[in-house]
C-alpha cells in the first residue's frame, strides 16, 4: 500500500538530507525516521531534533564545568578572599537548589503541551545570573563578593532544575528510546574530553599568580554558552503532548514520606546516604587547601580540572561492574577510600605543609578522592534501583532526592570550621565521616543479585 506522503517544510528541505546522512552514520539506521515510542508525527522529526538536543546538551555540560561549585567557583571566593565558611554552601546549594523544587515544577510542566520553553528559559536565565556573577567577581571581593556569588547560585540552580525536569519530558517526546543512550553517551564523551583540554590549557598556559581576569572569563564564556544551548534548544520540533498527570506532585511526594516509616530498608539507606554526604561535601576544601598553598597559581587549578576528568572515565566501568555483584559494597569501599585519602591529606598538611604546595601530588589526592565519590554516586543509586520495586521506585526517589537535597544544605555549614581552623580540619572531619559512613553501610543489606 502507498504511504501517505509527508507535507515538506520548504525551510528545511535542503538541508535535511545532510542532515539525515550524518544521523544515519551516527546511529547505525537504515531509514532515518524510524520510530519506536515518540509521536508518529515526530518521525520525520527526529534526525534534525537528535542534534539539536545533542549540541544543546553539549554545552551545557561544557558550560557546568567552567562555573563548577567544586572547583572553579571555590578558587574564584579563595582569590577574592571571601569566607571559607561560603565556600562550603558551593556543592549543597548547587546540588539541592536542582534537586528541591523539582517535586513542586515537575506537576506544572507536565500540564503544558509545549515543554521545551521551560527549558529555553531556564537556560537563558542561568546565562544571565553567571554574566552577573562575572560582573560581581569583576567589582566586588570579599564578603560582599561571596554572599552575591552565593546568591547567584541560589538563582543558576533553580534554573538548571527547570532545565533538568524539562529536558527529561522533550527528549522522551522527540528521539526514540533506542536513541536517547547514544545522544547522552556521544554528549558526555565529546564534553569530557572539552573538559580535559580545558584543564591542560590552564595547566599549560596560566603558570602565573591568580587573575582574576581568567574567572571572570570562566564565567561569561558559560554563561555565552548557555544563551546558545537556548538557540540550539529552540530547533528542536516539539510537537503539542498530552497534559495528563499534571496533579499536584508536591502533595504525593508528602504521601510517598510514610515510606521512610512503613519500610525499614529504605529508610537505613536514607540514613546512610545521609552519611555518605561526607564525601560529596570534601571536594571544594581540596581546592581551597592546594589554593593556600600554592599562592594562587592557576596550574593547580588546571591539575585539579584534569583529576576530576579523569576520575570517571577512568573509575566509572569498574565501579559499574563491581556494582552488579553488590551496590553495597561499592558503597563501602569508595567511602572508605575517601575516607583514607582524607585522613592521609590531613596529615601531609600538618606535618610538612610544602609537601601539598606541589601540585602533581595534590592532583593525584584529588583524582583519588573523586574516584571513590564517583563510586558513591554509582552504588547508592544502583542500590536504589535494586531496592525499590517498579511499584515504589518513583516515590523512593522523590522522596529520597528531598531529604537529601534538605541535608546537603544542612552539611553546608560544616565550613565554618574552615573559618574557624583552616581547609585541613574540615578535610579531617570529613575523612572521618567518610570512614563512619563505610561502616554504617556495612550494616546495609545487601539487594543485589549478581548473575
Amino acid at each position: 500500500m502507498k504511504k501517505p506522503q509527508t507535507p515538506v517544510d520548504s525551510s528545511r528541505s535542503f538541508s535535511k538530507p545532510r542532515i539525515e546522512g550524518l544521523y544515519d552514520l551516527v546511529t547505525g539506521d537504515e531509514d532515518a525516521r524510524v520510530c519506536k515510542d515518540i509521536p508518529p508525527e515526530s518521525c520525520n522529526d527526529q534526525p534534525r531534533n537528535f542534534f539539536a538536543y545533542l549540541g544543546a546538551n553539549l554545552l551545557t555540560k561544557v558550560a557546568d564545568e567552567l562555573c563548577s561549585a567544586k572547583l572553579i567557583l571555590p578558587w574564584l571566593l579563595g582569590a577574592l578572599g571571601s569566607p571559607a565558611a561560603l565556600v562550603g554552601l558551593l556543592v549543597p546549594i548547587r546540588e539541592a537548589g536542582v534537586l528541591l523544587p523539582q517535586l513542586a515544577v515537575a506537576a506544572y510542566i507536565r500540564r503544558l503541551p509545549l515543554r521545551k520553553y521551560v527549558w529555553i528559559w531556564g537556560s537563558l536565565l542561568s546565562a544571565a545570573a553567571l554574566a552577573i556573577m562575572a560582573l560581581a567577581a569583576a567589582t566586588l571581593s570579599g564578603v560582599a563578593a561571596g554572599w552575591m556569588i552565593v546568591g547567584l547560585l541560589v538563582l543558576f540552580s533553580l534554573m538548571r532544575g527547570l532545565c533538568s525536569v524539562s529536558a527529561k519530558d522533550v527528549l522522551g517526546k522527540t528521539v526514540s528510546k533506542a536513541r536517547r543512550g547514544n545522544l547522552m553517551g556521544i554528549s558526555a564523551g565529546i564534553a569530557g574530553v572539552l573538559t580535559l583540554a580545558l584543564g591542560l590549557y590552564l595547566q599549560v598556559a596560566s603558570g602565573d599568580k591568580t587573575d582574576i581576569a581568567v574567572f571572570i572569563a570562566l564565567l561569561g564564556g558559560a554563561a555565552l554558552l548557555f544563551a546558545l544551548a537556548a538557540l540550539i534548544f529552540q530547533l528542536i520540533q516539539e510537537r503539542p503532548g498530552a497534559t495528563a498527570g499534571g496533579g499536584n506532585a508536591l502533595e504525593a511526594a508528602i504521601e510517598s514520606i510514610a515510606l521512610l516509616r512503613t519500610d525499614p530498608l529504605f529508610r537505613h539507606f536514607i540514613l546512610v546516604r545521609i552519611a555518605l554526604l561526607s564525601v560529596a561535601l570534601a571536594p571544594p576544601f581540596y581546592v581551597l587547601l592546594l589554593q593556600s598553598g600554592s599562592n594562587g597559581e592557576l596550574t593547580g587549578l588546571g591539575l585539579l580540572i584534569i583529576a576530576s576528568g579523569l576520575a570517571s572515565s577512568i573509575s566509572a566501568p569498574i565501579w559499574g561492574r563491581l556494582s552488579d555483584r553488590s551496590s553495597r559494597l561499592v558503597m563501602v569501599l569508595a567511602s572508605a577510600a575517601a575516607g583514607l585519602v582524607g585522613l592521609l591529606t590531613w596529615l601531609l598538611a600538618r606535618v610538612d605543609g610544602e609537601l601539598l604546595q606541589g601540585p602533581y601530588l595534590f592532583a593525584g589526592l584529588f583524582l583519588l578522592l573523586n574516584i571513590a565519590h564517583s563510586g558513591v554516586r554509582l552504588g547508592r543509586k544502583v542500590y536504589l534501583v535494586d531496592m525499590a520495586t517498579s511499584d515504589t521506585r518513583a516515590a523512593m526517589v522523590a522522596v529520597s532526592n528531598t531529604v537529601i537535597g534538605v541535608a546537603m544544605l544542612a552539611g553546608g555549614l560544616v565550613g565554618i570550621i574552615a573559618d574557624v581552623y583552616d581547609a585541613a580540619a574540615v578535610i579531617l572531619v570529613l575523612a572521618i565521616g567518610s570512614l563512619g559512613a563505610a561502616l554504617y553501610a556495612l550494616t546495609l543489606k545487601d539487594v543485589s543479585d549478581p548473575a
